[in-house]
């Protein structure tokens, strides 16, 4: 790899990919994949999100995809939409270490995630603000609603160019969230619950994600992560044999054979990718890889 001064992101990832091997050779291949799918107008281009991935610095990235049309649907957890609200209402999330003295923490009302602390007063206040927001919505919408609705409903009401729900809503993306309920927001929608009427669809869900997958001439998935989005994402796309490409970021390993760590070729027993032809693994914390790669494939794009 040969390096000049004020190389761009893009010609960095060229070099990358031209060497071919190991993890760089990867992250070559993947910027180019990505960039394909980009391009690519018959493409439906799933994103799966799970881990830290809005208190770690991917919250804006995501929305402008979503703003540019190059994601379709969005599968994530709960906490990344609960860390995008409270980011939409004003608080934010502050560097921090680590190696945090935790109980100290707790005194003073702060939450860690790795070395990223929020202030617990943000729930207090998502608390309240969903609250409010849920009295807006007609009794009869609250008797059945799935949580891509609610999402959609939450959405359209954050004035936030950079929310990753708002600017879902206004580009009606799907925001597919299978575990809601395990989520600070997904409790307080049972708080809510205990006194008034809220019933929550999940399966109205599925009937989405499996419309965007029956209707896409081509299907592409980006994987954050792993756990429910990837699997969700991943099993929707067996009712069309599978998705034509798909880039995975990750940091788990195979050998336990959990989902999150298992390679993109196993899938293809499952019939949720279709082959081994278009498929690559970046192993590497998302928030390093993912925003090298959307740089050099929007460049290509």
């Amino acid at each position: 790899m040969r390096l000049k001064r004020g190389i761009s992101v893009a010609q960095l990832v060229k070099e990358m990919s031209a060497s071919g091997v190991l993890g760089a050779g990867k992250l070559g291949q993947a910027a180019s994949l990505v960039a394909r799918m980009f391009k690519d107008p018959d493409y439906t281009v799933f994103l799966a999100l799970a881990g830290p991935l809005v208190p770690g610095g991917l919250r804006n990235i995501i929305a402008q995809l979503i703003e540019m049309g190059y994601v379709d649907v969005v599968v994530t957890t709960g906490a990344n939409m609960v860390h995008d609200l409270i980011e939409a209402l004003g608080y934010k999330h502050k560097i921090g270490t680590f190696r945090a003295e935790d109980e100290q923490l707790k005194r003073e009302k702060i939450g860690r995630i790795g070395d990223i602390y929020i202030e617990q007063q943000a729930f207090k206040e998502l608390e309240r603000w969903l609250y409010d927001l849920l009295e807006e919505l007609p009794e009869e919408l609250r008797r059945r609603i799935s949580p891509s609705d609610l999402l959609w409903e939450i959405g359209r009401r954050i004035d936030d160019r950079n929310s990753i729900l708002a600017v879902a809503a206004k580009k009606n993306v799907p925001i597919i969230c299978p575990g809601l309920p395990d989520s600070i927001v997904g409790f307080q929608l049972w708080m809510y619950g205990q006194d008034k009427t809220l019933i929550l669809n999940p399966l109205g869900d599925l009937n989405k994600v499996v419309n965007e997958v029956y209707e896409a001439k081509k299907s592409g998935i980006i994987i954050l992560g792993g756990g429910w989005p990837k699997h969700l994402a991943l099993f929707a796309n067996t009712f069309r044999e599978g998705v034509d490409a798909a880039v995975q970021i990750t940091m788990d390993r195979p050998e336990p054979g959990g989902l999150s760590g298992a390679p993109l070729e196993e899938a293809i027993s499952w019939s949720k990718v279709k082959s081994r032809k278009n498929i690559v693994t970046v192993i590497c914390d998302a928030t390093i890889a993912f925003p090298i790669i959307v740089a050099a494939a929007l460049d290509d794009a």
